[in-house]
């Protein structure tokens, strides 16, 4: 595989991000799409109420312009791009809604659901004319567990899963970008690995694409990215981890994005049930602010969370 073409991938969707930045920001701003903040979240939050959101838009743009002039067209790539435009698709009508609404609720769930069901399916039936393996690979073990046509469902929980963890991830500056790149640059390494240029390539393209919205996303942020982006990261994160045959090692590279939905999960199930809050507010990073944490000392120490779990999962895929 030619490391040239990843790295030109990646360098062109960064500056692709980089360039369509100071463009679309001043246009989202002129269309007040501004950031509706909760109001009980953090008070410190609440200065940030009117930036603009819906910057996921250009991580989009960078990514496809990127892999469609690097990559070959061929069914993983199809594939990986439906499964991102689609979840970003469904993001982008969610943040149109918030705004149009001047509300922090957009679609409501069982909307978003059908929206994220669709993408699944359509991504479903186009693994199974590809004739994509069935079986599920377990890690240590060295076996194959062959799920047959429940494969199908497995495929729809991964990419609901990852989509909403990885939405969750996205409330501080900086955090769902440097997460996002740390475990797309870890898929990029299996994709390598097992001999798959499309994959690894549209891994290069959206770390280009997501260290170019840092730039602009970095605290103090300029822009956020909205549903758009974190539902589309998502989505690509999980086809690329469906496609290379690495699913389950999705939990572990992708640590940090499930540490932030388990701390939704249970803040909810323990306030129904015993009336009362494990944390000070969940996903987990507001908790850590609230405890007194900078911004940016949260933003840091999720990304070397996410930098230590990559490196355990490549390790695991080397040697199991």
């Amino acid at each position: 595989m030619d490391l040239k073409v990843i790295l030109l991938t990646m360098g062109a969707a960064f500056l692709i991000a980089l360039i369509a930045g100071p463009l679309f920001i001043p246009m989202l701003r002129r269309l007040k799409f501004g950031q509706q903040i909760r109001t009980e979240g953090p008070q410190s939050h609440q200065k940030k109420s009117g930036t603009p959101t819906m910057g996921g838009i250009i991580i989009l743009l960078a990514l496809t312009l990127a892999v469609i002039r690097f990559a070959d067209k061929n069914m993983d790539l199809i594939i990986l791009l439906i499964a991102t435009l689609g979840y970003g698709l469904v993001g982008f009508l969610d943040d149109y809604i918030k705004i149009l609404f001047k509300r922090s609720l957009g679609l409501t769930a069982k909307q978003k659901l059908l929206g994220q069901f669709i993408v699944s399916v359509i991504v479903c039936v186009l693994l199974v004319q590809q004739g994509h393996s069935m079986d599920l690979p377990i890690p240590f073990f060295d076996v194959k567990l062959p799920m047959g046509w429940l494969y199908l469902p497995f495929v729809f929980i991964i990419m609901l899963g990852a989509s909403n963890a990885v939405n969750f991830t996205d409330g501080l500056d900086g955090l769902l970008a440097g997460t996002a790149a740390i475990a797309f640059g870890a898929y990029a390494i299996i994709a390598m690995n097992n001999t798959m240029p499309e994959v690894a390539i549209f891994c290069a393209a959206m770390i280009g694409a997501v260290l170019g919205f840092l730039v602009f996303n970095a605290h103090p942020a300029k822009v956020f990215m909205g549903d758009t982006g974190s539902l589309g990261i998502g989505g690509g994160l999980a086809a690329a981890a469906i496609l290379t045959k690495s699913e389950l090692l999705l939990i572990v590279i992708g640590g940090v994005f499930v540490m932030e939905m388990l701390s939704v999960i249970i803040q909810v199930v323990s306030f129904k049930t015993r009336g009362k809050r494990v944390f000070r507010m969940s996903p987990i990073h507001h908790h850590f602010e609230l405890v007194g944490w900078s911004e940016w000392r949260v933003v840091l120490t999720f990304w070397a969370s996410g930098l230590v779990l990559a490196g355990i999962g490549l390790y695991i895929n080397e040697v199991f």
